[in-house]
């Protein structure tokens, strides 16, 4: 049987948004009237074709209903517990208390470092801290749990007196539990909750929001050749399975955050299909998350080799997600990330 995919496109943002969602020329992305779309793509596995929002009512009634249906969803406001997305993006900046991460590893992990850097990041316009004690870096081996737990435990109670949200990155069911106990208020599990089983579980008895990650593989081994038949639509059926999966466990609530995971399984044809058509995952109804801070598909197309130098590829690329109304970018530099935000949004969205 054919599936149907629908992606919101044209976008129109700022007074020009408000004026034509009034107009009823466009229709809000999110239930944000900064941000409006007027054309919809259908995509198969097989072709795309893209539609504009006054020429629904002449397709077919199969393809009529598919996009109503999802129009539904696409814009509805999201609303997610702790976090307002009205000034979208809001940045998730990253606190790595590791000696090994991709970028920063060995940085953050001394005495008050890591403190002091979660204070300069909300100072800088950071509302998510994302603190994590094992490299998921391409080729990383697996670390033990009593120590990652004894990377993040002190700066984890340390961050929680800033009264701010905070994510924790791990994979383990265990440190879940440490966490939650600690009032981390979301989990962050790259591996799509795959690599332990008991973190479902976790999930469903605490109630608590969480980000759905797609990788392909381990962090061993996920960089090894990827292959997808479409990994646009491979990734949305991931995120659709794995919603279906979590809802007959008993997870009823809709504080889920869905993130495609640049870089983890993926080529720079990959990276580049998933940026360029990240507004296809609206359709799924929850919060989508970015991470394209740093990353190697920058220095893929830039030729630079240094992680700390992509600074202008993590921004360019961020710029581009937020144009198809991503709500959340995990970065390393919210101050530049930001400043940039401020400035594009000032000269676009008027």
């Amino acid at each position: 049987m054919k599936k149907y995919y629908t992606r919101a496109c044209n976008f129109y943002y700022g007074s020009t948004s408000k004026e034509k969602i009034k107009k009823k020329l466009s229709l809000p992305l999110n239930g944000n009237n900064l941000i409006s779309f007027d054309t919809i793509e259908i995509i198969t596995r097989k072709y795309k074709k893209k539609i504009h929002i006054r020429e629904i009512k002449n397709q077919s009634n199969k393809i009529k209903k598919k996009i109503k249906e999802d129009i539904k969803l696409i814009t509805r406001k999201k609303k997610f517990k702790g976090l307002n997305f009205l000034n979208f993006p809001i940045l998730m900046g990253v606190i790595n208390l590791t000696p090994d991460s991709f970028s920063d590893g060995g940085k953050y992990n001394k005495k008050n470092s890591g403190f002091n850097h979660a204070s300069y990041l909300i100072k800088k316009g950071c509302e998510i801290l994302d603190i994590g004690g094992e490299s998921t870096k391409p080729g990383a081996k697996d670390v033990n749990k009593s120590i990652e737990w004894k990377r993040i435990n002190k700066t984890l109670k340390k961050v929680r007196k800033l009264n701010k949200f905070i994510s924790l990155d791990t994979r383990k069911s265990w440190i879940m539990e440490k966490g939650i106990k600690n009032k981390v208020n979301l989990i962050n599990d790259v591996s799509g909750f795959d690599y332990d089983a008991n973190t479902m579980y976790v999930l469903k008895k605490h109630k608590i929001p969480f980000v759905v990650h797609h990788m392909q593989g381990t962090p061993k081994n996920m960089q090894k050749n990827p292959k997808y038949k479409n990994v646009l639509l491979d990734i949305y059926d991931f995120f659709e399975n794995k919603i279906k999966k979590m809802r007959f466990l008993g997870i009823k609530h809709n504080n889920i955050i869905l993130d495609p995971g640049i870089g983890f399984g993926k080529n720079l044809k990959h990276n580049m299909t998933l940026i360029n058509n990240i507004s296809i995952f609206h359709s799924l109804g929850f919060t989508i998350m970015l991470g394209v801070s740093r990353k190697r598909f920058i220095k893929d197309l830039s030729g630079n080799n240094d992680s700390k130098e992509r600074l202008g590829g993590t921004i360019s690329s961020s710029l581009h997600a937020m144009m198809q109304g991503i709500q959340i970018l995990r970065v390393h530099d919210v101050n530049e990330v930001n400043q940039s935000i401020k400035v594009f949004k000032s000269l676009n969205f008027k």
